[in-house]
């Protein structure tokens, strides 16, 4: 039997007592009555289903749409704690960067042996059709969805990377308008930082990536489609950064530049913002079956008459079996120590971690290498006897799309239930922009478990989100900073 270890309480300490960055919403949060954060609770829901924010849910009844359950009790970080934070996941950012700009280059981290080639080289999510392609900024993860948890003692991880097309951004946005609509008094008092302003940072971030000599550059959002899961999140984000919400119909490649039809006629395209997977980007250079991309994109992004953000073969870098060596892409790259450590992990295409993780099955964590949403993993303290016996199959049969992780005791958050407030694990998805600087907005999105007991945030896996509030300046210090730039 294992000791059960405490799980870190982001808002109370070991004594029960509220740690000091909570004290004043704590002190708030005691003299409502339940009855009151009820009613908060429903009137969100209300709202919620009244605009729409909904995803699509599949493998159960195909097409089917859920309200992502919003939990009314925020998450807050004193500034501190968020400018460590932040230094290291821009630091990160950039060497993946870098780690991606290389492999399509000179592979020097892999001549100097620190990654296997052939993890890179034979991953299905690296495209040699990008090899040798110079892009603007040498950017390729414009977008990154760099997803923290914090261990037992309190220390930020990293749990894995998302480079392809990370969602979530729209929630972390609803969620703080749900929350100023709902409790406007603590906004005037309390000194929480923006994220409204993500769009604009995103929108000229692209703008900044376009291809050379393009002074006034025409994004656009490429999306699947409305039976898409994340589909509220793109038309969200197309109508706040007031660009176009295209679909691969309303886009052709002529003379290899891209172009949009419009009732103006043809408007050349400078800028997409895909959000769509590898595969179904160009069906004469990919999938020859996709009818959701744009046949010849890949011809015009070669020639440098359009970006694509995020860049295509981004995927090679966020995939878990590469994860374990991001360290070592910092030190490489930057030369420098990493600021935020990973989760131990093991490799089981190694037969050392193989043989581990075999024998301690039932202690771990085990994920798919390209798995998402919280599929196709095992959860060993909480698996059946027959479900450890088939993973144990599975990793003998095909140990390469696995990795294993230990089992965390993912920090936890005071979560309205409905038995009341309850601690609930949560986890945190801040949004990395890279153009011409590296920006992270305060906050993010924070994931929770509502489940007792569960490790699980995934939406899919019914998880819910809580706003995340970065605590700053006081407010009235805030404004005067804001009234004295020109």
């Amino acid at each position: 039997m294992h000791r059960a270890i405490r799980p870190y309480d982001e808002m109370l300490d070991a004594a029960g007592t509220p740690r000091s960055h909570c004290r004043q919403y704590y002190g708030w949060l005691r003299e409502q009555s339940g009855e009151t954060l009820s009613r908060k609770r429903a009137e969100a829901d209300a709202l919620f289903h009244r605009v729409g924010i909904t995803f699509a849910v599949y493998g159960e009844n195909e097409g089917t749409e859920r309200l992502i359950p919003f939990d009314i009790v925020p998450r807050s970080r004193p500034a501190d704690e968020w400018a460590h934070l932040e230094q290291g996941l821009k630091q990160r950012v950039r060497a993946l960067n870098a780690f991606i700009a290389d492999i399509y280059h000179e592979q020097r981290i892999l001549r100097a042996g620190r990654i296997p080639a052939e993890q890179v080289l034979c991953n299905p999510q690296y495209r040699p059709e990008m090899q040798g392609l110079n892009l603007p900024g040498g950017i390729y993860a414009h977008i990154s969805g760099i997803d923290i948890v914090r261990d037992h003692e309190g220390a930020f991880c990293v749990l894995e990377d998302n480079l392809r097309v990370p969602s979530g951004v729209s929630y972390m946005l609803e969620n703080r308008k749900m929350m100023m609509r709902l409790f406007p008094e603590l906004f005037a008092r309390d000194a929480i930082e923006p994220v409204e302003h993500y769009p604009d940072v995103l929108h000229e971030n692209l703008k900044s990536v376009a291809p050379v000599g393009v002074t006034e550059p025409t994004v656009v959002l490429l999306t699947p489609g409305a039976y898409n899961s994340a589909y509220f999140e793109h038309a969200f984000l197309a109508q706040q950064m007031g660009i176009e919400l295209v679909e691969g119909q309303d886009l052709f490649v002529r003379d290899a530049v891209l172009y949009m039809r419009t009732t103006r006629g043809p408007e050349r395209v400078d800028v997409v913002y895909r959000r769509l997977d590898d595969d179904f980007l160009d069906p004469l250079s990919f999938r020859p079956d996709s009818t959701l991309g744009v046949p010849g994109l890949l011809t015009a992004y070669r020639a440098g008459h359009v970006s694509i953000a995020n860049a295509i073969g981004t995927g090679v870098a966020d995939d878990k079996s590469v994860y374990p060596y991001v360290p070592d892409m910092v030190r490489f790259y930057l030369d420098e120590e990493p600021l935020l450590a990973n989760v131990p992990t093991w490799v089981l295409r190694r037969a050392s971690d193989r043989a581990y993780v075999l024998a301690h099955l039932e202690d771990l964590v085990v994920k798919e290498v390209h798995g998402a949403g919280g599929y196709g993993m095992l959860i060993g303290p909480a698996a059946s006897s027959g479900q450890l016996a088939e993973f144990r199959v599975r990793i003998k049969a095909q140990p390469e799309r696995y990795i294993a992780q230990p089992t965390l005791a993912l920090s936890t958050s005071p979560t309205l239930v409905a038995a009341g407030l309850a601690p609930r694990h949560i986890d945190l998805r801040p949004f990395v922009l890279s153009g011409r600087e590296v920006t992270v907005v305060p906050g993010g999105l924070t994931r929770v478990a509502l489940r007792e007991g569960s490790l699980v945030v995934n939406s899919s896996q019914g998880g819910g989100t809580k706003d995340t509030w970065v605590l700053g300046a006081a407010p009235d210090a805030a404004a005067a900073d804001r009234d004295g730039v020109d």
